[in-house]
């Protein structure tokens, strides 16, 4: 067994690995970037090294320098969790080429299985049922349209290399083709380092139902039942469970063996899970994750085992322990915890200080945290706070508690993703299992979610830093927004990845003024219009990147844009005014 692993990864996945090798007697060493200095996984780590400032490109992505600092803290594995380089095949091969253990499948396996075009043709060859797709990555959006005339819409552009939502774009007709692809090609570039994509017809009444593989390098091959992850919003899931609900026994068996057929034909070691698209009693090969998921509490609630712990045995050459662990027991479902702003179903990214985060104590609760009070949700990367699960005998029980949860659960700064998880296991809908990928975004109404308080700002400079000094509404129940006052790092230090602050200012219910805003800290993209044009009610006009999410910034109302005041590539910060529509009917 080892002695010290090195976890390549941060936030909620980080700490929780580091709590699975304190429960084993393994030293952890934690890594972050500069602006990363003061997180939650910082602090509960044995030992911590600071792989430097600037973007993720520069330290958590950065392969030289997480084995630089595996080798000096003396680690004799890595473990790099979900998201980042865990499925990067080039780094998996240059952990095991330093000597030391890659807590993972093989990098030929990663290779294989985590490029989606490969795993189809892996997903053929092992008899494992498949939608229409392309065989190859597509050259542009000609090739989109060659396929709708052949399969139909709607279908999915999505990413080669990755996971996750990111790199992908549903086109609905010939005419999104091109801005899709577009779209696809920029996000899977600035997430994976690859903009390979290719085309999937997307199915519109189906779940997505994923079964978790493991296996250990001495041929033991299982799959640990079975998990729905139907409840998505934009490719991003928000609600999981354990077991699928209303799935036969004859379904789920088919899929838990071509889940093992399809590990055993790559040589697969570790964790891994094998993503299927349901329609009655079909079910079709979508991906598979060479990784722990996010969601695998769920899996670890009903079968009484610890997946982190597993993936360090096998990794450590140790036979598989839960082959007795295999039968699920009882449900569990489990709730994605993200600063975002809901309202209205925007689901905007809303980093921020935490100014007080205190998680239920109830039975069948748990809580896996990212962050504490007085942490800093960074504008830098994903929004997970953490996921709250609530476990119980039945799905009533387990749905119950984390109703209750939900409702107890307190998170005091920034906005979460709490109402919308209320509202999903609310619906009648999901308490029936009548739902589909589809079904949040068709069927959930969030318009009567109350949108958050303006935040005034007033901002003054003293030495060369900018100093925030917030205004509160006295509304009750109104957004804490942050501290009395707090500094924010002048404009070098930001663009170095130092810790920084973020403010927002957002407003809704109001006739326009015409004004156009970011409505959070992030990075301009794209710029669809220039001054004197005339737009339309919701006509796309600029496209910001935040927390590795694109987010088209629309038109408010009808009118001619005015002076543009951002260009590709600007960095901008939340409430900056990008143009001033002139209204339709104003003097």
């Amino acid at each position: 067994m080892f002695s010290k692993i090195l976890i390549a990864n941060r936030g909620e996945i980080a700490v929780r690995v580091i709590r699975s090798c304190r429960s084993l007697g393994i030293k952890s060493v934690a890594v972050h970037s500069a602006a990363d200095s003061a997180s939650m996984h910082v602090r509960e780590a044995d030992e911590a090294v600071n792989l430097g400032p600037g973007a993720a490109s520069e330290n958590y992505l950065n392969i030289e320098r997480i084995i630089g600092a595996a080798l000096e803290a003396g680690a004799e594995a890595i473990h790099p969790g979900y998201g980042f380089l865990s499925e990067n095949a080039a780094f998996a091969k240059a952990v095991v080429d330093a000597g030391l253990a890659f807590i993972g499948p093989s990098p030929e396996a990663i290779s294989t299985m985590g490029e989606k075009v490969a795993a189809r043709a892996v997903a053929i060859a092992a008899e494992v049922p498949l939608a229409p797709g392309s065989r190859d990555a597509i050259s542009g959006a000609g090739d989109v349209v060659a396929f709708g005339a052949q399969h139909g819409y709607p279908i999915l552009v999505k990413a080669s290399a990755g996971g996750g939502g990111r790199g992908m774009r549903l086109v609905e007709s010939e005419e999104q083709a091109e801005e899709a692809v577009a779209a696809a090609v920029r996000e899977a570039t600035a997430a994976f380092g690859n903009g390979e994509v290719y085309l999937e017809r997307y199915l519109t009444s189906a779940r997505h139902v994923e079964v978790q593989v493991f296996a250990d390098k001495l041929g033991n091959t299982v799959y640990v039942g079975d998990r729905d992850c139907s409840v998505q919003r934009r490719h991003q899931k928000l609600v999981e469970e354990s077991p699928a609900p209303g799935l036969s026994a004859e379904l789920r068996a088919a899929m838990g063996a071509a889940a093992v057929r399809l590990a055993e034909h790559v040589g697969y070691a570790g964790a891994g899970t094998v993503e299927f698209l349901v329609e009655g009693e079909n079910f079709y090969f979508l991906e598979m994750n060479t990784r722990i998921q996010v969601e695998h509490p769920v899996t670890e609630m009903v079968h009484g085992v610890d997946l982190i712990a597993e993936q360090i045995k096998v990794a450590a050459g140790e036979e598989l322990s839960i082959c007795d662990s295999l039968v699920p027991q009882g449900a569990a479902i489990e709730a994605r915890i993200n600063a975002e702003d809901v309202a209205g179903g925007r689901f905007l990214p809303a980093p921020g200080l935490i100014e007080e985060l205190k998680a239920p104590d109830g039975e069948g609760l748990r809580f896996d945290a990212g962050y504490q009070s007085g942490d800093e949700v960074l504008p830098y990367y994903d929004s997970l706070i953490g996921k709250l699960i609530a476990y119980g005998p039945d799905r009533e029980t387990a749905l119950a508690r984390l109703e209750k949860g939900l409702q107890e659960l307190l998170v005091r700064g920034v906005p979460t993703t709490v109402p919308a998880s209320l509202a999903v296991i609310r619906h009648e809908d999901f308490k029936s299992a009548q739902f589909t990928t589809r079904w949040l975004e068709e069927k959930v109404d969030f318009s009567e979610e109350p949108d958050e308080e303006p935040l005034a700002r007033n901002e003054v400079e003293v030495g060369g830093r900018f100093y925030i000094i917030p205004q509160f509404s006295d509304r009750p129940g109104a957004f804490a927004g942050a501290p009395a006052a707090y500094a924010a790092a002048p404009a070098e230090e930001a663009a170095a990845g130092q810790r920084t602050r973020s403010t927002r200012a957002r407003g809704k219910g109001k006739a326009s003024d015409g004004s156009v805003k970011a409505p959070m800290q992030g990075t301009i993209i794209k710029v669809n219009v220039e001054e004197g044009q005339m737009v339309a009610p919701g006509d796309v006009l600029f496209v910001l990147e935040a927390m590795k999410m694109e987010n088209p910034i629309q038109a408010p109302a009808a009118g001619i844009v005015g002076p543009i005041h951002a260009t590709v590539g600007d960095s901008m910060a939340a409430g900056t005014l990008l143009t001033q529509l002139v209204l339709e009917g104003a003097a």
